[in-house]
């Protein structure tokens, strides 16, 4: 029997969400925020009023606690002051979650492609993928909240990476933290591997994960079919 070629294998492609699969940066962004509603509008925001909106893009993630304060934000002024802050605070201090590098280098082994595809903005997306060491150039797709107009729990953002890659959505596995990312990846079709870094099993699996894992260290072996 001959080789099976890479076009006749189901699974393809890995598609990557970032915040919460490749490193845990929901903590800082988070800190951020917050003091940028100090510093701009002198408003005390806590965390917990973040957490719904996780995974939306920043627009919504600053938005949403904006409306349940009153506040009005002034964009994407805001936006990018908030970005500022929390470049400057995961200096030295973001890492690549477990298993990361390893995942991604077997990932290559067995010749599949890969893409990141984060809702948050170009300015994050590239400190974060410096700061953990893993230069964007590894992946053959990034993309980023700035290249969708419809954020997750729109699947927009995932058939777009898919699309770049070449590959039918139907062929990757996306792997995310978020109900809204796993929302987002069974209506693009793909099958959508949840890490309990942020939410727990029963609310990943409820969302539609087909397996979960802590992390990328402890993926199940069912994933590569």
């Amino acid at each position: 029997m001959p080789a099976m070629s890479s076009d006749d294998r189901p699974l393809a492609a890995i598609i990557f969400d970032m915040d919460g699969v490749l490193c845990d940066s929901e903590p800082f962004i988070c800190e951020a925020a917050c003091r940028m509603f100090r510093e701009c509008h002198d408003t005390t925001v806590h965390p917990d009023d973040f957490r719904p909106f996780v995974g939306m893009g920043e627009n919504r993630y600053l938005g949403g606690p904006a409306e349940k304060h009153g506040v009005i934000l002034q964009m994407p002024a805001d936006k990018i002051r908030t970005y500022e802050i929390y470049l400057d605070i995961i200096k030295g201090r973001l890492e690549p979650l477990p298993g990361v590098l390893d995942f991604v280098a077997e990932c290559r082994r067995r010749g599949l492609k890969l893409a990141v595809a984060s809702s948050a903005d170009w300015m994050k997306v590239e400190g974060n993928l410096k700061q953990i060491g893993i230069p964007a150039t590894l992946f053959d797709a990034v993309v980023c909240g700035d290249d969708v107009e419809r954020k997750k729990p729109d699947p927009m953002i995932f058939n777009l990476a898919a699309s770049r890659m070449g590959v039918a959505p139907h062929r990757c596995i996306v792997v995310e933290d978020a109900p809204n990312g796993v929302q987002a990846a069974n209506a693009a079709g793909a099958r959508c591997l949840g890490l309990t870094t942020s939410f727990d099993e029963p609310t990943l699996r409820a969302a539609g994960a087909d397996w979960t894992a802590p992390d990328l260290e402890h993926v199940p072996p069912a994933i590569w079919g």
